[in-house]
């Protein structure tokens, strides 16, 4: 027996949103009492606290930041469910995540031929690490995520999609990546921890026995890049990404070794939750070639 409907869903999503009964009520146009009532009916028949009080406002547990998750991806799937039954064709939106190298070099061309063949779905993009991005679609944030090699996704259905050659970068200077990568005192330029080619560097850098200065770390490939190009340490990239930022003139690109040397991405997604739209994506990646979709 169900404990919740779509309306007890919505107004979870809209007090999480809003940050109270107030606000979410005006939203969702009822009164506040109506609201209060509807979430302490839910909390009783599932027997889970779902909000605390803190001040003014309502602070989601644990249980109600999951449940929020699940909500929206349940009233996303009945708008799209219905427009599709109206229209005859998928609509709605398809948030999908992915590292800013995927993003930046290889969704491009695309996510255009997609947006050509479904012009009524609206792709919502975030970027990010492979870990920060498998805890997305953890919590339902996001329905897929091109993420790289290594990763740890217990419960996802993945399929490499697309081959990456990664380099060193160092600063134009520099004539041998293991002198760059082993010196002592060596800083590492790279994003955030979870990203899979900040670990093959540190992964290298042990390799060697070298210790570190410590790491330099940016959200964005042209910081990283300029970084590099004015000595301040090193970097491992797709050389996929270096093609496109004008910075890449300006450092020297090393290979590595062979078995760092290569990475291949792919789209995870939880597999028994596939919308139209995903199922249309994945698709459209088979009948191009995920290797190379340019």
């Amino acid at each position: 027996m169900r404990n919740f409907d779509l309306d007890d869903l919505a107004v979870i999503q809209a007090v999480v949103v809003h940050g109270g009964i107030t606000r979410a009520a005006q939203t969702l146009h009822r009164v506040p009492s109506n609201v209060t009532t509807r979430i302490k009916q839910l909390e009783a028949r599932i027997g889970v606290a779902l909000f605390t009080r803190r001040g003014r406002g309502l602070m989601p547990t644990e249980q109600g930041r999951l449940l929020a998750g699940y909500a929206d991806r349940l009233l996303r799937l009945a708008h799209e469910a219905e427009s599709a039954l109206q229209a005859g064709q998928p609509l709605g939106a398809l948030r999908l995540g992915a590292l800013e190298s995927t993003a930046g070099s290889r969704l491009p061309p695309l996510l255009a031929r997609y947006n050509h063949k479904h012009p009524a779905i609206r792709i919502e993009l975030v970027t990010g690490t492979t870990a920060a991005l498998i805890g997305r679609l953890a919590r339902h944030d996001i329905e897929a995520a091109f993420v790289s090699e290594p990763f740890h996704a217990p419960g996802l259905t993945a399929r490499p999609v697309f081959d990456e050659e990664l380099v060193l970068i160092t600063a134009p200077h520099a004539r041998s990546p293991r002198d760059a990568v082993g010196a002592t005192g060596a800083t590492l330029i790279a994003f955030a921890n979870g990203c899979s080619y900040r670990q093959r560097l540190e992964q290298w850098q042990r390799e060697l026995g070298a210790g570190t200065a410590g790491v330099l770390e940016f959200s964005s490939y042209p910081a990283i890049v300029a970084c590099v190009a004015a000595g301040a340490g090193v970097a491992i990239v797709p050389r996929s990404v270096l093609a496109g930022l004008r910075a890449a003139r300006s450092v020297r690109a090393h290979p590595l070794p062979a078995h760092l040397a290569h990475s291949r991405t792919h789209l995870l997604w939880h597999g028994d939750q596939e919308s139209p739209a995903l199922r249309d994506l994945r698709a459209l990646l088979a009948a191009i070639g995920t290797h190379d979709p340019r």
